[in-house]
């Protein structure tokens, strides 16, 4: 009986099935399974020709460290631990028409005036789209190789002649190698073509970075193996309502994991936001019912950003639970607390939960900050406008002290805030002389609620006592 020729791969998860079905049995999705060639070329173990064998070195042995390329943009900077390091491959995914072109095209565009040769391949535009984008990016005029081209073999060819310093393949999708009789896009294509790319990268001593299309879920599409390959899994966030975009690090050997970058996305390209606090909390009025300002961290770098909540009376008989840029498991436990140990009551009432500018927020520390947004929308009462919120919740209603609040508390300070309200700690009660901002200290969440109760009973023209 011959072997079968093919075999059913699943796009989703790269498992290899020998006849088609309507699910995968792997990873449980429907319609996944494309026919691909059976590859051929494997070579029996008894008839593999002996080599040489690996050669060995000291795990103490000394390596030559080589300098970074700066690419001058700090955001990109911070985010890669520094800059691109040579003989690397990063993969840089995002949601279509989020801006993952423009800002790998001002990147060529700031290394290429500084010197560096760079390659700047597209498979999904032709090079007169390309070249508009340039000028109204105003990168133009830089030395940038360009081409258009989805053929692997031709690409390689064309990058071991030019030797750059640099490479961009927009996107890993499109590329297709004659070995394979699969077609571009599937699983075995992108990952044959990925590792090329890396092999590539580690022989030439070439920044190889890689842009990944994106799957409903926000998950870069293709096997999960491109992810273990690559140095650096990069994904560019944001709404597209929003004008500011955010780049963050979901793996990076070469430096941190927690960094972001933030940019605005303009008419001229992206530009660097310095100073996200301020981006984030811009067009906040005058405090009102539902919002409290949470003072986060995002890496090494402090950010505040606006927490706003709504309860109101369910329409349906089963309340609506909404969360956008923060994890809804969380809020569950939160109101939980609320009920349990508050005496709060939700069964009958929406909530809805939104931090204001698109940002996701994955820290607990958020837990107070959610906790007072959702009890001022409940007793329909305004927190002070000068106040910032942050503290961790347990599932007894204790209020637990996180880590750099003296980060915290400063980049409160520099944009304006008066005081604090965090968990108390032998140290902080009360006023704190060496703290940058006045903290009102309390240790579990029925004091917060107590405060907020207090200030909906006297009403809004009543002198406040927070501090109380």
């Amino acid at each position: 009986m011959p072997k079968p020729s093919s075999v059913f791969v699943c796009q989703s998860c790269g498992s290899v099935h020998g006849k088609w079905a309507g699910r995968c049995d792997a990873c449980g999705e429907w319609n996944t399974l494309i026919e691909e060639a059976k590859s051929q070329n494997a070579t029996p173990a008894h008839k593999r020709r002996k080599g040489r064998g690996v050669e060995f070195v000291d795990l103490g042995g000394e390596t030559r460290d080589v300098p970074r390329l700066i690419t001058e943009i700090g955001e990109l900077d911070r985010v890669t631990g520094g800059g691109l390091v040579p003989g690397s491959a990063l993969l840089v995914g995002g949601d279509p028409g989020i801006g993952k072109s423009t800002l790998l095209l001002q990147t060529v565009g700031a290394l290429a005036k500084q010197g560096k040769r760079v390659t700047y391949i597209s498979g999904e535009e032709s090079v007169g789209q390309v070249q508009r984008r340039a000028k109204r990016l105003g990168v133009a005029e830089q030395p940038v190789s360009l081409a258009s081209e989805t053929s692997l073999g031709m690409i390689l060819d064309g990058l071991m002649a030019t030797k750059p310093d640099v490479v961009i393949i927009d996107s890993i999708q499109t590329l297709w190698t004659d070995q394979l009789g699969a077609a571009p896009g599937t699983v075995a294509q992108v990952r044959a073509c990925s590792q090329e790319l890396v092999r590539f990268a580690k022989k030439s001593g070439a920044c190889v970075i890689l842009v990944g299309h994106v799957t409903k879920d926000g998950q870069i599409a293709g096997p999960r193996v491109v992810e273990h390959m690559v140095d650096a899994v990069l994904y560019f966030e944001g709404e597209r309502a929003h004008q500011f975009r955010i780049l963050r690090a979901h793996k990076n050997r070469f430096g941190p994991t927690d960094e972001i970058g933030v940019f605005e996305m303009r008419d001229t390209g992206l530009a660097e936001v310095l100073n996200p606090s301020a981006l984030f909390l811009d067009g906040r009025g005058d405090a009102s019912e539902g919002s409290a300002v949470f003072a986060g961290l995002e890496g090494s770098r402090p950010v505040l950003t606006e927490i706003q909540a709504l309860v109101a009376p369910a329409a349906f008989g089963t309340p609506r639970r909404a969360v956008v840029g923060w994890d809804s498991g969380r809020l569950a436990m939160v109101l939980a607390v609320l009920e349990a140990r508050c005496g709060l009551s939700f069964s009958g009432k929406d909530v809805y939960l939104n931090v204001a500018g698109g940002l996701r927020i994955n820290e607990p520390a958020a837990d107070l900050a959610v906790a007072a947004a959702i009890a001022s929308s409940a007793f329909d009462v305004s927190l002070p406008s000068d106040l910032v919120v942050f503290g961790e919740i347990s599932l007894s209603g204790d209020v637990r002290p996180v880590s750099r609040a003296d980060a915290r508390l400063k980049e409160a300070a520099k944009l304006g805030f008066e005081r604090a309200l965090a968990a108390a700690t032998p140290k902080r009660e009360g006023r704190n002389d060496n703290a940058a901002l006045p903290i009102i200290a309390i240790d579990s969440l029925r004091d917060l609620v107590r405060r907020v109760e207090a200030a909906a009973e006297r009403g809004p023209d009543a002198p406040e006592s927070w501090a109380a």
